[in-house]
C-alpha cells in the first residue's frame, strides 16, 4: 500500500491559497503586510518583560485545514450519518465533509509570515497508512506529516530568531499511549533546544536570552511528567453561525474573568448538522467571510494585559482574506499607554 506521506509536500504547499473565484477578495490582506514577520521582534522594549500570556497574539483555527485530503478516511468526530453514506457515494460526502472542515487557505509558512503566532494542530494516525506515520485532522487527514510540518516551522524559526511561537495539541484522536510518547519525542527531536520549560516565565527577554522560540501545549497525561510540555491552553468556543451570539458569549465569559495563563477566544464559526442540510452548496468559507468585518469590529475594541478582561491569543478562519492578525498585533500597542 501507497503511504500517503510519500505525496510530494510541494503538492500540499501549492493548494494553501486563496482560490481565484473567492468572492470579493480583499486587498489589503495580512498576507501582503511584510512587517508581520517578525511582529514580536519589532514589539517596544517596554513590552519585552511582559509575559505573553499578557500579550495579544494572532492564532489560526485548525491551522493544518488547508492540506485536508479529500482521498483520507473519514475521522472518528465526524457524524454517523457520514459514515453510512461514505459506503455508497464516498467522492460526494468527502467533498462535502471538505469543504465544512476546510477553515484555511494559506500554508503554515503563509500563516507565519502574516503574523499569526498560535497554532491549533489535531494530531492523529491516519488509518489507511500502516506506517504510523501522524499526521493532522479535521473532518478528513491532512495529506502531509506533522513530522513534515515541524520540519517547515523550524526552518522558519531559524529565520526569524525572535519570534516565539506557541503549539497547541488540543485533540489527539486514537493516539495509544505507546505511539503517543513516540509523537512526542519526535517534537523534541526535531525543535530541541528552541523548546521552552514549563517553569520558565514566558517573556521576549527571557526566551531571547536562552535561545527558546517554541511553547507546546498538551492536554495528554506526559503533559505531567515533561517538563517541555504546558498545560492545554482553554479554547472559548460558542459553537454557533451567529457572529452576535458569538460575540455575546465571548463578551460573557470576559465578565466572568480570564483563566490564569494562555487562553484563546475563538472567533470562529461552527455548523451543525442541521445547518449543513440546509446550505447544501454553502462551506465554512461561505459562512465566514461575509461576517469577518463584523468579527474584525470586535478585535479593534480589545486590550491585552492582565486585567480580568482582557485578551490573550485571538484564533480565526480564513487567515489572510482581511487585517485580523495586524489588529490583534495592534492590540498590543495599547499597553504602552497604561501608566
Amino acid at each position: 500500500m501507497r503511504s500517503p506521506a510519500s505525496q510530494q509536500h510541494t503538492l500540499c504547499q501549492n493548494q494553501a491559497s486563496y482560490p481565484q473565484q473567492m468572492e470579493e477578495p480583499l486587498c489589503h490582506s495580512d498576507t501582503q503586510q511584510n512587517g508581520n514577520q517578525d511582529w514580536m521582534s519589532n514589539l517596544p522594549a517596554r513590552l519585552w518583560d511582559v509575559p505573553l500570556y499578557n500579550l495579544s497574539i494572532p492564532g489560526s483555527h485548525d491551522t493544518m485545514s488547508y492540506c485536508l485530503d479529500k482521498t483520507s478516511p473519514i475521522s472518528p468526530e465526524a457524524p454517523k450519518v457520514a459514515f453510512l453514506l461514505d459506503q455508497y457515494v464516498p467522492s460526494i460526502v468527502r467533498n462535502f465533509i471538505y469543504k465544512w472542515s476546510r477553515t484555511q487557505y494559506l500554508s503554515v509558512k503563509e500563516q507565519l509570515d502574516s503574523g499569526i503566532r498560535y497554532m491549533d494542530l489535531r494530531i492523529a494516525i491516519r488509518p489507511d497508512d500502516p506506517s504510523q506515520n501522524f499526521y493532522f485532522v479535521h473532518g478528513l487527514y491532512t495529506s502531509v506529516t506533522v513530522e513534515v510540518i515541524l520540519q517547515d516551522i523550524l526552518r522558519w524559526l531559524q529565520i526569524h530568531p525572535k519570534e516565539m511561537l506557541l503549539l497547541s495539541c488540543r485533540d489527539l484522536i486514537g493516539i495509544p499511549p505507546i505511539l503517543y510518547t513516540h509523537f512526542i519525542r519526535i517534537i523534541h527531536k526535531i525543535l530541541g533546544p528552541k523548546l521552552c520549560p514549563k517553569n520558565e516565565t514566558p517573556t521576549l527577554r527571557n526566551m531571547w536570552k536562552q535561545g527558546y522560540q517554541v511553547i507546546v501545549c498538551d492536554g495528554s497525561i506526559l503533559q505531567l511528567v515533561d517538563e517541555y510540555l504546558w498545560p492545554p491552553i482553554p479554547y472559548l468556543w460558542a459553537n454557533t453561525t451567529s457572529t452576535r451570539f458569538l460575540i455575546h458569549f465571548l463578551e460573557k465569559e470576559k465578565q466572568n474573568g480570564r483563566p490564569v495563563g494562555f487562553f484563546t477566544a475563538g472567533l470562529n464559526l461552527t455548523e451543525d448538522s442541521l445547518y449543513i442540510l440546509r446550505h447544501p452548496f454553502g462551506s465554512i468559507r461561505k459562512l465566514t467571510l461575509p461576517k469577518l468585518q463584523f468579527l474584525y469590529k470586535w478585535v479593534q475594541n480589545q486590550h491585552a494585559g492582565p486585567q480580568k478582561d482582557a485578551i490573550n491569543i485571538i484564533a480565526e478562519d480564513l487567515i489572510g482574506a482581511d487585517n485580523f492578525v495586524s489588529a490583534v498585533i495592534n492590540l498590543n500597542r495599547k499597553l504602552l499607554a497604561d501608566p
